[in-house]
């Protein structure tokens, strides 16, 4: 089988943070899969077909690609930032799982800068220590279970980056987090709201948490959380890598 699927992250904007690994994968491709603005961030090279998909098509993408490949095309599937976080990846391999006759297709990953790093550089290092990763979305997870992640890891004292915190569709989930950090969490803990990083509409704050508020952020914005050591030193919001006491 000559064919494969590459699942790649493009980085959460700039051209600059795209791999070399990756722009090798998107040099060689006979074929792009993506949702359609993630397609639109690869320059368009004579001979290379796109296919292009609305954000919930993901189990489509993920079967017209393994398609693809199996019949000898040179795949590569387009996630922005990494694809293994909320992204293309596990989709790919979920649907393998399901379908035998592509489980001998070739798969490689190849990893990007995701949007929680890149707005961490951008502050400082307020992930320097332990955090955790939530997905706000409850479109393939009861909120409940958003609610208690969100409660476990502020109870550990965790910093917390939040991804695909607000919606049209899903407006209050938010608001609702922010109530229960405000009832949990000291009200001067920091907190960076970064949107739509390295890119020209790029947004970037740091401020207590006592002045957040819900509509300060959209579906472009990664919300980090620092935890009860996060500090501020000038511009720069860190979290120190030497915990003292338990």
């Amino acid at each position: 089988m000559s064919g494969y699927v590459k699942v790649v992250g493009l980085g959460p904007g700039a051209p600059d943070l795209v791999t070399p690994e990756v722009q090798r994968a998107l040099d060689d491709a006979t074929d792009i899969v993506g949702y359609g603005p993630y397609v639109e961030r690869v320059p368009r090279r004579s001979g290379v077909r796109t296919h292009v998909s609305d954000n919930r098509q993901e189990r489509q993408r993920a079967q017209l690609a393994l398609a693809l490949a199996a019949a000898g095309s040179r795949v590569v599937v387009v996630s922005s930032g990494d694809p293994g976080v909320f992204a293309m990846a596990s989709v790919v391999f979920e649907v393998m799982d399901e379908h035998p006759q592509w489980q001998r297709v070739a798969v490689q990953v190849l990893p990007g800068v995701t949007a929680m790093l890149a707005a961490a550089a951008r502050v400082g290092a307020p992930l320097g220590h332990d955090f955790c990763v939530i997905n706000l979305s409850d479109n393939l997870k009861p909120w409940s279970l958003v609610e208690r992640r969100v409660v476990a890891a502020v109870d550990t004292d965790m910093a917390l980056a939040l991804y695909n915190p607000r919606s049209t569709a899903r407006p209050e989930g938010f608001r609702r987090v922010l109530e229960l950090l405000q009832r949990r969490c000291e009200p001067a803990r920091w907190v960076v709201l970064a949107r739509a990083v390295y890119t020209p509409q790029e947004s970037v704050r740091s401020l207590p948490l006592c002045q957040v508020s819900a509509d300060m952020v959209d579906m472009r914005t990664l919300v980090i959380v620092g935890s009860s050591r996060t500090k501020r030193v000038g511009p720069f919001v860190y979290t120190p890598r030497q915990v003292t006491t338990a």
